[in-house]
């Protein structure tokens, strides 16, 4: 299979006929995680695209909640996000690929991936830590207590319902039709050929001669061709 196929149809049909090096960068690491971790259930990958083209506002990157401690201070002492101690509001603010929050997010993240977010939240921030987090947090019900296998029955998934995974059915519908045209390109990328490998061997190059066979003819000035008219009709 080959990306080529998958990013020239998201390129049209979600980024706007365009991407960046970043939104790429972002979506390699969504797949080389999908491939690293033997997954074949493709709606579940379209869904996951779906979710951080809404949630990165379609950067593909981690990021931050946007606010300062005023805004932040929202979140001080909710007990549902295990925000029992002072400045855990601003300490634990919505990071990553699906903006995780709360001081028993955090820890959950800790524990699972064997990092101490909580002595450096912004870790988080970190791709190659993001991506872990989106994943094990969609297949295992981190955010809300849903996760993607409750939306799957048999080979068929529901697209609309699955944004409970996340935050309840804000925008739902809105993620569903991009989490489908992520289907369509995945599913192109699943049936384009192979890439050349790496370390394939180059065709060799043609020889000299073999330039000079399929080489077109020069083409001669005016000037050119009226001395060659010339001689001939002198020695004619």
């Amino acid at each position: 299979m080959t990306r080529k196929a998958f990013y020239d149809s998201v390129r049209e049909t979600l980024f706007g006929g365009s991407l960046t090096p970043d939104q790429v960068a972002g979506m390699d690491a969504i797949l080389n995680e999908w491939n690293k971790r033997g997954l074949t259930f493709e709606p579940y990958l379209a869904y996951i695209l779906a979710t951080v083209f809404h949630e990165t506002a379609r950067t593909m990157q981690p990021i931050r909640e946007r606010g300062g401690p005023k805004y932040f201070a929202k979140y001080e002492g909710r007990k549902d996000l295990g925000n029992t101690l002072p400045g855990d509001g601003v300490k634990f603010h919505g990071r990553g690929f699906v903006q995780l929050t709360g001081r028993a997010n955090y820890a959950k993240a800790s524990n699972k991936l064997n990092l101490d977010f909580l002595a450096n939240p912004e870790a988080v921030m970190q791709a190659n830590y993001a991506v872990l987090i989106l994943f094990d947090g969609m297949l295992d019900g981190w955010f809300t207590g849903k996760e993607l296998a409750d939306y799957r029955e048999g080979d068929t998934f529901d697209y609309v319902n699955a944004r409970r995974i996340i935050n309840g059915t804000d925008r739902a519908a809105l993620i569903a039709g991009q989490a489908r045209l992520f289907a369509q390109a995945i599913a192109l990328m699943e049936s384009s050929p192979s890439e050349i490998p790496n370390n394939s061997p180059l065709p060799e190059s043609p020889t000299v001669r073999e330039i000079e066979t399929v080489a077109p003819p020069a083409k001669r000035s005016w000037w050119r061709r009226f001395i060659a008219w010339l001689k001939t009709w002198r020695t004619a």
